[in-house]
């Protein structure tokens, strides 16, 4: 009897362990309603996609406040995840596990590095990097790559933009119309360029600053928040876009530019996205 409910209780054992190891081994299911994940760090950023959106239903996932609905046609989620790499992360990685999104796409104002861009023009981020993670040598700083925690394998310095999605963007900036930015000189028309993004949390405001970053990762646009966003899709194996429209030039008048630029550059940002989603196959 006693050898029985031994036999027994060994058998309930390797169950258990059995059940919990194909739990932790089972793949996500896949969504039902497959949606758009749509990030930006500031509300103004994404105010204006939020007014376009029908079918709206907001709720808040772990103190973040999300929103789905529709935009053209297409079902999507919106939220920011205010400013800086870790808000951004952990507002992507909540989104990525509640949503379970087919394509994440960044949306927001950036510096421009770029001498031939200016405010309004809208960079999409063909490669993204962090230009301020590394280790200080002796000979000074050297930026270096991050590891997945999980596999322990290191990360891309450039973490480079789904080629599906990169496609899609640069089809909608041929026949995109964008809204002319009032400047000192008069009315421009900004235009659409892909290019390099770097991430740093710190607003860059310094001529100096802007020179070496353009020298070292031949950047068109810097801001706080898309490399983390792109790491946390790559290592979840999502699709994602960063794109950014330039408020300001990352010199000394970087601050007073961006109170007179930063709402016209969202919008235009806003705009490619808007034709993005619409061009993304409905599923």
């Amino acid at each position: 009897m006693l050898r029985s409910l031994c036999v027994f209780s060994f058998l309930l054992l390797l169950l258990s362990a059995a059940s919990v190891a194909q739990v932790g081994n089972t793949p996500r299911p896949a969504p039902t309603t497959r949606i758009i994940g749509i990030l930006s760090a500031m509300t103004l950023e994404i105010e204006t996609l939020g007014q376009e959106l029908t079918d709206k239903t907001e709720m808040t996932v772990q103190g973040i406040r999300f929103t789905t609905g529709s935009l053209k046609d297409r079902r999507v989620v919106l939220t920011h995840s205010g400013m800086g790499k870790v808000n951004a992360a952990m507002a992507a990685t909540v989104l990525v596990e509640q949503f379970q999104p087919t394509h994440v796409l960044f949306t927001g104002i950036a510096g421009g590095l770029n001498p031939e861009l200016h405010p309004g023009d809208v960079v999409i981020g063909a490669k993204t990097a962090y230009h301020d993670y590394g280790e200080w040598t002796p000979e000074g700083f050297r930026v270096g790559r991050t590891v997945d925690p999980f596999t322990g394998k290191p990360n891309p310095l450039f973490f480079p933009a789904d080629a599906g999605l990169l496609a899609v963007a640069e089809k909608a900036a041929l026949d995109l119309k964008l809204a002319p930015v009032k400047t000192t000189s008069g009315e421009r028309t900004p235009r659409v360029v892909t290019g390099v993004i770097v991430t740093g949390d710190a607003f860059v405001a310094s001529s100096a600053k802007k020179d070496a970053l353009r020298k070292e990762f031949k950047a068109d646009a810097t801001e706080m928040e898309g490399a983390a966003v792109a790491q946390i899709c790559w290592q979840r194996r999502v699709p994602c876009l960063i794109l950014r429209s330039l408020s300001d030039s990352a010199g000394a008048k970087a601050p007073e530019n961006v109170l007179l630029f930063e709402k016209s550059a969202a919008q235009n940002s806003a705009l490619l996205v808007t034709s993005i989603v619409g061009r993304l196959e409905a599923q």
